[in-house]
Parts: structure tokens; C-alpha cells; sequence
């Protein structure tokens, strides 16, 4: 069965400057010369008219691209038009390729899902590629491009590189131990190389949260008191009214989410409701809301009114804690004496929001707690949960290799064989067809 020719509109919406219109598939030439008067020479731009074969009607004036397949991003010949990029002449060609027999409109990711399937990328890659264009932050950018251009599957290559040298060396031994070029004992060989090899497994392991919170963005919770200053302290951050600001307390009563970008490091600030008892029952779902996010956040910001310092918030989290103590403008120099922050809790600061004093500080503090919750992250291995997964199951079959020392050899090679095979399974070299769809869902239509 011939494979369909897929086309879109591959760049951004209409109307625009230019308009690219990628094609790709076994018709993908043919189609081209049917629409312009001479063939472009391989990965050369040409200007031609872009003519419809069944009215003799021209479209527009385009630039038009050729790519062969093995010099081409699916790995398919792949033709683009850049057309301009009005609203009509988009149409009129999208609806004049899809009047070619085993021709139709490409679904989301399809391009990228060819160009796996053909071998030009590995899932670590097309992933990478995926974050590329949905970074927002410089950091993520970084981090992306690291990914897609194949840093991570290098090093994923170099491990199962060092499982399979294990396993050939335990063949050996088994299948040719008379012989003299083979080493008599394994274990002086392989063992220590697959000890080491688990320990940086284990670093990246270690390390996990740091890759997937600069790829996902870091949770900042702002938490306290009824009035205490909560919402203003999101607008100093947004630059604008973003939240309401009342004398009333008990204004914010659900969640509110900023997506900043914090020196090139990806935020998500979440506003929450005030927290007193209450017998409102939509104020006690924004309580209960407000100790949720505050129970999985990476970063909590207390607020604190600084006429009454000693009202303080319980929180149950983990998350590192700043102390704001806000409101000094009403206070003046009379300053009191907060109460101490509790145990992780020693960011404490005295400020202003209303009339930014002590904010530049607090600001600075706030950034190099960030950086130090990102430190590295750009760096590491895994950026999604099913790296982690499969890797932690990978770490698992290596450890059980080594401790089960008295088992026969061939059973810890069926540990180094398992172990393999989840690593294949992050580069896509083992089937995860149950997972692409997922994956190349996250492009959009025309990648």
C-alpha cells in the first residue's frame, strides 16, 4: 500500500509576511512539478509561479525548496513553498494539494513522527524538538536544544554500548573460555565497569527533578494571612494588575496563576487564598486549594502583615520558604521583632510591596534561590517522567547484575539484557508504540 503524501501549513498563522507549506511523501516531487514550470535544483531556493494544473489559474509567487530524502528532515523528498502568507492564497493551495490523489492534510506531529521513523531522530531528540518550540525562557531554550541536537542520546548510546561490551564478554567466557584471547574471569573485566556505570545512572537519577522543573517550570506558592499582601506582591512581579487589591480580607478566594520568566528561568507564581477559618464555603475551597499547592510547591513564599509579625502560617510542605515580612511603610522605624523563622525557614525580609521598600533586595535573594533550585538542570539527563522510569528500571536489572554474585552468568546477563532494552526504550529503539501518539500529539499541525 503506497504510503500518503502528507502537506500543511507549517508556519505561523495567517496573515502573515510568508507562508510556509511543507509537503512530504512518495509524491511530493511529483506533485511539485506539476505546479511550477522547471524543477528547482536540490536544496536550492527557486522562484517559480505556482500554477493550478486544472484552471491554468496562478496562485502566487513562491520560493520553492527540494529536498531528497536522505538530505531531508522526514526522510522523505520534501518540497516547501514559501508562499506569502495571505489568508486566500494559503487556501487556494492547501485545497489544491489535497485535490491529488493520495494526498491529504498532514495531523499534528505527523512530520516529526516520519522523520523517527525513518531514523533521523531518536524520541530523546523529537522530544527535545518538541520542547524547543514550546521554550519560554532562555534556560529552557538551552536545555531543548542540548536534547534535540542529540547530547542525551549520545549518552544513552555510550550506556547501552557499555551493557552490550558487558554481555559479549560474558558470551565469550561461556561459549569460548579454552580459548587464549578470552579473558578467564569476567568479573576483573566487566564488573567494575558496570559499578561505574551504575553510579552515574544513579547521579542523573539523583537528579531527576531539577531536569523535569526547568523543563515543566518551577511552583511558587505565595501564602499567609488574609490581607497580609499576597496579591499585591503578584502584581509587583507581573508589572501590572493582574490580581484585585482590596482593604477587604479574604479577597482572593481561588488560585491565580503568573507564568513568568525569572532571569531566564521558567515560573509559575500562584496567588492563593488567605489563610483563617472561615465559614464562607467558597472561601474555605480556596483554603483548601491554597494548602494543596502549598504542600507540592517548590518555593513558598510567606507573606506576613509586619504590625502583627508573630502571625505566622502552618504549612505542611517541603518547599524552601522566604518570609516577607510586608507593610514596613505603616510600621516606620518601629520595626518589631518577627518571630524566627522555623527550621529551613532563615529567608526573612523586611519590606515594603505598596512602596518598593527593601523589594530590590528581596528581589536579588529571590533570584539566587531560584537559580540554586534550577543549578545544573540544563545539564541532566531527564526531562520527562518516562525517562525516569525506564532508567530507574534500567538501574534496577545493573544492581541486580552485580549483587547476585553467586547466580550463574547467564542469569546477570538477562540483568544486563533487561537493562538494555529500558534504555532502548527512552530512544524509541525498543517499541513504545503505545506512547507515540502521545508524544507527537504535542506538535502542532505542520511539525
Amino acid at each position: 500500500m503506497t504510503r500518503d503524501t502528507i502537506f500543511a501549513l507549517s508556519s505561523g498563522a495567517v496573515p502573515a509576511g510568508v507562508a510556509v507549506v511543507r509537503i512530504s511523501g512518495p509524491r511530493a516531487r511529483e506533485v511539485m512539478n506539476c505546479l511550477v514550470d522547471s524543477e528547482p535544483k536540490s536544496r536550492f531556493a527557486a522562484l517559480r509561479y505556482i500554477t493550478n494544473p486544472h484552471t491554468g489559474d496562478v496562485i502566487d509567487q513562491a520560493l520553492v525548496l527540494f529536498f531528497t530524502g536522505e538530505r531531508s528532515f522526514t526522510g522523505e523528498e520534501v518540497v516547501e513553498f514559501q508562499l506569502h502568507g495571505g489568508r486566500a492564497i494559503v487556501k487556494a493551495m492547501l485545497e489544491l494539494l489535497g485535490s491529488f490523489d493520495h494526498c491529504r492534510m498532514a495531523e499534528a506531529g505527523e512530520f516529526a513522527r516520519r522523520a523517527f521513523e525513518n531514523g533521523k531522530f531518536d524520541l530523546t531528540e523529537i522530544e527535545g524538538l518538541a520542547d524547543l518550540i514550546h521554550a519560554e525562557t532562555e534556560n529552557q531554550r538551552k536545555q531543548a536544544m542540548r536534547q534535540a541536537s542529540g547530547a542525551h542520546r549520545s549518552v544513552i548510546e555510550g550506556w547501552r554500548e557499555t551493557l552490550l561490551y558487558a554481555r559479549s564478554m560474558i558470551e565469550a567466557e561461556l561459549d569460548f573460555s579454552d580459548e587464549e584471547d578470552v579473558p578467564g574471569a569476567v568479573s576483573d573485566v566487566i564488573w567494575p565497569k558496570l559499578q561505574k556505570l551504575k553510579s552515574e545512572m544513579e547521579h542523573h537519577l539523583a537528579n531527576a527533578h531539577r531536569g523535569e522543573r526547568l523543563r515543566d517550570g518551577l511552583t511558587v506558592v505565595l501564602a499567609g494571612h488574609p490581607n497580609a499582601g499576597k496579591s499585591s506582591l503578584l502584581n509587583w512581579f507581573a508589572k501590572r494588575d493582574v490580581a484585585i487589591v482590596t482593604e477587604e480580607a479574604g479577597t482572593t478566594r481561588d488560585l491565580l496563576e503568573l507564568h513568568l520568566d525569572i532571569e531566564g528561568y521558567p515560573v509559575t507564581m500562584i496567588d492563593t487564598a488567605g489563610l483563617r477559618e472561615s465559614d464562607n464555603i467558597v472561601e474555605q475551597e480556596g483554603i483548601r486549594r491554597a494548602l494543596e499547592r502549598s504542600e507540592h510547591a517548590d518555593l513558598l513564599i510567606e507573606v506576613v502583615d509586619a504590625s502583627i509579625p508573630d502571625a505566622r502560617v502552618s504549612l505542611n510542605t517541603r518547599a524552601e520558604r522566604m518570609v516577607l515580612f510586608n507593610k514596613q511603610d505603616r510600621i516606620g522605624d518601629a520595626r518589631s521583632d518577627p518571630q524566627v523563622p522555623e527550621k529551613g525557614e532563615d529567608h526573612a525580609f523586611f519590606v515594603s510591596v505598596k512602596s518598593g521598600m527593601g523589594m530590590d533586595f528581596f528581589y536579588d535573594s529571590f533570584v539566587k534561590q531560584i537559580a540554586d533550585l534550577f543549578d545544573g538542570a540544563e545539564n541532566i539527563l531527564i526531562t520527562r517522567k518516562r525517562h525516569e522510569a525506564y532508567l530507574r528500571v534500567c538501574v534496577d536489572n545493573v544492581d541486580k547484575s552485580l549483587i547476585y554474585s553467586d547466580s550463574p552468568l547467564e542469569i546477570r546477563s538477562e540483568f544486563l539484557r533487561m537493562a538494555g532494552d529500558e534504555l532502548g526504550k527512552i530512544t524509541g529503539r525498543i517499541d513504545v508504540e503505545d506512547m507515540l501518539g502521545v508524544i507527537f500529539s504535542q506538535f502542532c499541525v505542520g511539525k
